[in-house]
C-alpha cells in the first residue's frame, strides 16, 4: 500500500486488497482549480468525499467509473473495507458548517483514519468506534477545523501509530485563515525528519509503541 499527498485534504491511497485483482486507487476529498492548487487528476476506483463543500467534492479531474462514498455508513469495495462516522464541521453540532464524516479505510491489514474537517474534539462512542489506527490524518489549520492544540488532543484520544497533518496554510492556497503546520509540530513537540514524495505500508511496520510523525510533500 502506497500513500501519495495532493494538497489541502486529498490523499491518493494505492493498495491491492486481493492477490488475485489489479492495484485500486482510491482518492479523499478531492478538490478543483477553485481552491488555487494543482488538483488531483488520474484514473481513480473508489472516491471518498467527508462533506459537500468545494474543497473536498470536486471529483471533475478524476476519471473512471469510480465508486463513490459521500455519507456514514459500512462499505466494502473489492477488498477495501470503509466506515464512515457521523461528526461535525464545527463544535455547535453542526450548526455553522454541518455534517462531516470521519473515514476508516482498510486494507492489506492497514487502518488508515482520514479525520474530514473536523471540528470537534472525538466523544468516547466516537473513538471507540474508529479504534485502532496505524495511520491518522488529522487537519490541524485552524478557523474551519480543528486547530494544533485540538488536534494533539485528538491524536491522543486515538493513539495511532503514524501521524499526517493536512489542511493547514501553503503558498497559492485560496482558503483565508489557515495556520500553518509548523504551529502544529510545536504543539505536538514532534517534527518530521524530513519531507517524503511517498509513505509505503506494510502491516508489520506498526510494532513500536513510539508515535511517528510524516510530512508528505504533494504531488
Amino acid at each position: 500500500m502506497q500513500i501519495e499527498y495532493c494538497g489541502h485534504s486529498c490523499f491518493k491511497i494505492s493498495t491491492k486488497p486481493l492477490a488475485d485483482q489489479d492495484k485500486i486507487t482510491v482518492f479523499i476529498d478531492p478538490f478543483g482549480e477553485k481552491l488555487g492548487l494543482k488538483p488531483p487528476r488520474g484514473q481513480a476506483d473508489l472516491v471518498l468525499t467527508t462533506h459537500n463543500h468545494f474543497d473536498h467534492n470536486d471529483t471533475s479531474n478524476l476519471k473512471g467509473d469510480f465508486f463513490l462514498i459521500n455519507s456514514p455508513g459500512e462499505y466494502a469495495f473489492r477488498g477495501v473495507s470503509v466506515v464512515g462516522i457521523q461528526t461535525y464541521h464545527d463544535d455547535q453540532g453542526g450548526k455553522l458548517r454541518g455534517l462531516n464524516s470521519v473515514y476508516i479505510i482498510e486494507s492489506e491489514g492497514v487502518r488508515i483514519c482520514h479525520l474530514g474537517d473536523l471540528g470537534h474534539l472525538l466523544d468516547k462512542n466516537q473513538i471507540d468506534k474508529i479504534g485502532e489506527i496505524n495511520i491518522l490524518l488529522v487537519p490541524v489549520g485552524g478557523k474551519y477545523t480543528i486547530g494544533p492544540k485540538e488536534a494533539v488532543e485528538v491524536i491522543k484520544s486515538i493513539e495511532p501509530s503514524v501521524v499526517i497533518a493536512m489542511h493547514y496554510n501553503v503558498p497559492g492556497l485560496k482558503v483565508e485563515g489557515l495556520g500553518g503546520v509548523e504551529d502544529f509540530y510545536k504543539e505536538l513537540g514532534i517534527k518530521p525528519q524530513e519531507k517524503m514524495a511517498k509513505l509505503k505500508l506494510k502491516k508489520d511496520m506498526f510494532k513500536g509503541d513510539e508515535m511517528e510523525v510524516v510530512e508528505l510533500s504533494p504531488l
